[in-house]
């Protein structure tokens, strides 16, 4: 294959690109799977400068997605990857213009019920939590199921971050935008707790972790996984009718924000503690209100007329 523009050039915008993804601090996952998608959005251009790229060369290569087989997710995963280089790139003076910022994504299905645990269940899940590190574990798998945070946001928490006296926390989500969560105080006490019990830092890097892994480090995200598939093996264990099922840390999240709603939270509040950007994301959790509206109407007991 033949470039335009050599593929050193490619590789050097790629590099700046993975540069500027690490200083926002994307997960890795997003950052490796961001940086296959680019690989083969540049192939696919066969060397024509990135500057020239037009939004008809875009569409092609989604289209050509499409038609290997894979899903909507993907596709759109692809789009967000090209839209954001090209936003590195322009940024950096490298382009002009972004091809892929005007292009339709595409449908994915919004009503796939989000899967939850019943709240006996996530208590449950706070009592089974084993291990030498019992007070941060349970910290963490509270903060999952009792406040909604997501595992990246685990990692990222500093201890500044924690107003003990106002018992708020506040948390660095998607995108890099901040949400303050008021704590009840069980939560507050327990956060109180697991600052105690904290494992020193070896680093002044990671001095403001709030969450230190016994090497001394900010605790990763494979860890804070693993502290939840630790937990969800031992709820198996003790109630066996959750075998086979796909339990995961984000099950937590999915389960407190079904708990708001079915305790009578008001949507809104719920997307502003969930921190979701558009209100279309929370509203995957409504089947609770469809549920609630269900019973409600079974109660309706009309009085017919009997029709000869």
């Amino acid at each position: 294959m033949e470039f335009n523009e050599d593929w050193e050039s490619f590789q050097s915008k790629m590099e700046l690109f993975e540069i500027y993804m690490k200083d926002r601090e994307y997960s890795k996952a997003t950052q490796k799977g961001y940086l296959h998608d680019l690989r083969h959005f540049l192939i696919s251009i066969e060397g024509k400068p990135i500057d020239q790229v037009t939004d008809l060369d875009v569409m092609k290569h989604l289209t050509r997605i499409r038609e290997t087989g894979a899903g909507p997710r993907y596709r759109n995963r692809s789009q967000s990857a090209i839209r954001l280089f090209y936003k590195v790139m322009i940024k950096f003076k490298e382009a002009a213009y972004n091809p892929a910022m005007d292009i339709e994504k595409a449908k994915v299905e919004k009503n796939r019920k989000p899967a939850f645990l019943q709240k006996p269940f996530l208590d449950a899940c706070l009592h089974l939590v084993q291990g030498r590190y019992l007070v941060r574990d349970v910290s963490i798998m509270a903060l999952m199921a009792y406040a909604g945070l997501r595992v990246s946001e685990i990692v990222r928490l500093n201890i500044s971050d924690f107003d003990r006296e106002g018992s708020v926390l506040a948390v660095l989500g998607k995108g890099d935008k901040w949400r303050y969560l008021p704590l009840p105080p069980e939560i507050n006490q327990l956060l109180q707790s697991a600052l105690n019990d904290r494992i020193e830092p070896r680093s002044l890097r990671d001095n403001p972790a709030f969450f230190v892994s016994q090497f001394r480090r900010r605790i990763s995200q494979r860890m804070v996984q693993a502290v939840a598939e630790k937990t969800f093996a031992a709820l198996v264990k003790e109630y066996p009718q959750f075998a086979g099922q796909a339990l995961s840390a984000h099950k937590l999240r999915h389960s407190f924000a079904t708990d708001l709603l079915r305790n009578g939270a008001d949507l809104r509040a719920v997307q502003e503690l969930l921190g979701h950007e558009d209100i279309s994301t929370t509203q995957i959790y409504t089947h609770v209100l469809d549920e609630a509206k269900e019973r409600a109407m079974q109660t309706v007991r009309p009085s017919i007329p009997s029709f000869g």
